[in-house]
Parts: structure tokens; C-alpha cells; sequence
């Protein structure tokens, strides 16, 4: 698999996890910050962050259809997956016993990938 496609499997699972944050604001996000996320602006607060990763996919996915910018795309989602990872360990205590290492292989594996993406794609 190149890194072309990684990108875009990336970029996918933006949409989907994001996607249905957005529409699932509770169900989805209250895995990550308990029952807050039922509250009006838990839900406010999960539905903008599902909105940025649809729109960090959408971006990445023009830049790789015109040959261009994906770099700075992924480079975008790499700095919001290191806000959420670095948010999620400073109030671990808070959070459910899953958030944390479910935070960690998703957020911090996406950074991860994107840092290898940064090297590979042009």
C-alpha cells in the first residue's frame, strides 16, 4: 500500500469517526467524556470537533486528487490529533478508563501515520 492510499484510508476514517460525532454527538463522544456529552454543550463542543475532521478529510481528499498540498492537510489533522491526545491525558482522571488508551491508538496513531505521510508524500 503507498502513501497516497494511506492518506486517503486517513482521511476516511476522519469522515466516519467525525461524521458520526457530528450526528451521534452523544452516543459517540460520551465514550470519550462521559455523560457531559449529553449535556447541550457537550454536544455543541462534540458536534464542532466531528465538523474539523470532516473538513481536515475533505481537504486532504482534494489535495490528493489535484497532486498537491496534502501535506499541509495532514499536517492540520496531526496538530488537532495532538490536541485531543494531549487534552485527554491532562484530564484523565475525569474520563472513563477507556478514553485514554482508546485516545492514544487512535489520535496518537494518526499522528504517527501523518508523520510518516510528511516524509513520503510530496
Amino acid at each position: 500500500m503507498n502513501a497516497r492510499t494511506l492518506a486517503g484510508l486517513q482521511a476516511a476514517g476522519r469522515v466516519l469517526l467525525g461524521g458520526g460525532i457530528a450526528a451521534a454527538p452523544s452516543l459517540l463522544a460520551g465514550g470519550w467524556v462521559g455523560s457531559v456529552a449529553d449535556e447541550p454543550g457537550g454536544r455543541v463542543l462534540a458536534t464542532g470537533l466531528g465538523g474539523r475532521d470532516v473538513a481536515l478529510a475533505l481537504g486532504t481528499f482534494a489535495a490528493l486528487r489535484d497532486g498537491r498540498g496534502a501535506r499541509r492537510w495532514l499536517l492540520a489533522g496531526m496538530v488537532a490529533d495532538t490536541a485531543d491526545l494531549v487534552a485527554t491525558l491532562r484530564d484523565r482522571d475525569a474520563l472513563s478508563p477507556v478514553a485514554v488508551p482508546a485516545v492514544a491508538a487512535i489520535a496518537g496513531g494518526s499522528v504517527l501515520l501523518g508523520t510518516w505521510l510528511q516524509r513520503e508524500l510530496d
